[in-house]
């Protein structure tokens, strides 16, 4: 070794360490390299491998924060509802023209405004001013409760009249009419224009002086009103023959000269009167036709052969009758001459007496014997 590769300064102090014995080392102090420490010593114990693939456990993922998702918008939703959900309501369900059922909240108060709906909407004739609508209807008395601060009800209702029951205990014939304008209650006349005839109208009416005069021993001037009206026929103010008008030149039966909405002129010559029934339509009609069982809405004059003299008509008494066709409810005559006629027609018909009121005639103006002239307008169906 030359100079320059000897150390210089002082020696190196060597370092001593005692080694222990390789017996003496307990287990939890050693560990062979790459041998863990065993089960549940928690020492270096590496996390056990997934069983889920990353494309599993990303799909899991996204499940999970979909849940959540889901989960904060239902209870977010059911939040908003509660919030925002709607009042109760009268509830009018059941075919037209049949009794309806009404449900009417407790827990919703009288209204103090007019609410009108329609829960059916026909596409008949509109009415207007001063027209003849067929009714059907049921009123309903409805009264704040008397005990509101200390209850949760808030009002109370009943039944105070109804046609269809009136009808089923044979105190009326179909439907009624109600003359637009002159029905007594404003807010019915004025909110009744311009419904169709085969709609389903409900009105609420808040509590007046003029609903208490509908029952006065039911109805005060506190107590609101729920109407429910189903328009069966409309008829204009002043009705005529919609249709096209048919020639009759027969010398042996009666003419007739139209006068518009008047009742028209009739003229019976001067010969025999035939022994069969004589059906002649002298306007066809654009309408639908009778069928068995129709209700029909007329206008009619009625006047003897014999004599000439007019014995019944409606427009002397300023209102159209309704009566069922096809069923005995009216003069033999009638049920045959009128099925099968359309709305907007004008019809003669000359009934002998067999068709007519029989040998028994309609005393004191129509004896036993007597031929019958009628001049009939068919101004409508009722609809059902």
């Amino acid at each position: 070794m030359s100079e320059d590769d000897k150390p210089r300064g002082k020696p190196t102090v060597k370092a001593k360490a005692k080694i222990p014995n390789a017996q003496s080392i307990r287990s939890p102090e050693f560990t062979p390299h790459g041998i863990s420490a065993g089960r549940g010593s928690g020492l270096n114990r590496p996390s056990a491998p997934s069983a889920l693939t990353a494309k599993q456990a990303r799909n899991r993922r996204l499940m999970m924060i979909a849940g959540i998702v889901v989960a904060a918008l239902a209870i977010s939703g059911g939040v908003y509802w509660w919030v925002n959900r709607p009042d109760p309501v009268i509830e009018v369900t059941g075919k037209f023209a049949a009794e309806p059922k009404v449900e009417i909240p407790t827990k919703l108060a009288p209204t103090r405004s007019l609410k009108i709906t329609t829960p059916i909407k026909g596409d008949g004739r509109a009415i207007a001013d001063g027209d003849t609508a067929y009714v059907s209807f049921a009123t309903y008395k409805w009264s704040k409760d008397k005990d509101e601060e200390n209850s949760r009800v808030k009002s109370t209702s009943e039944k105070v009249s109804s046609t269809w029951e009136q009808q089923g205990q044979q105190q009326q014939a179909g439907p009624r009419p109600l003359v637009i304008g002159k029905s007594g209650l404003k807010e019915i006349d004025k909110n009744l224009v311009g419904r169709t005839a085969g709609s389903r109208v409900v009105l609420q009416l808040p509590p007046s002086k003029d609903l208490s005069q509908l029952s006065p021993q039911q109805i005060t001037d506190k107590d609101a009103v729920v109407f429910i009206m189903d328009i069966q026929a409309v008829v204009p103010k002043d009705p005529k023959p919609e249709g096209t008008a048919q020639k009759l030149d027969d010398k042996n039966l009666p003419k007739v000269e139209d006068k518009g909405a008047k009742e028209p002129k009739i003229t019976i010559p001067d010969v025999k009167a035939p022994d069969k029934l004589q059906v002649k339509t002298l306007v066809q009609g654009n309408g639908p036709a009778l069928a068995k069982g129709d209700d029909a809405v007329v206008n009619y004059v009625g006047r003897i052969w014999k004599s000439g003299d007019k014995f019944d008509s409606s427009w002397d008494n300023k209102q159209p009758v309704n009566f069922p066709i096809g069923t005995g409810a009216t003069i033999p005559g009638f049920d045959k001459g009128l099925t099968g006629a359309k709305v907007g027609s004008r019809v003669l018909l000359v009934l002998p007496p067999a068709d007519g009121y029989g040998k028994e005639g309609s005393p004191p103006k129509i004896k036993g014997d007597d031929t019958l002239v009628f001049v009939v307008d068919i101004l409508a169906k009722i609809q059902k």
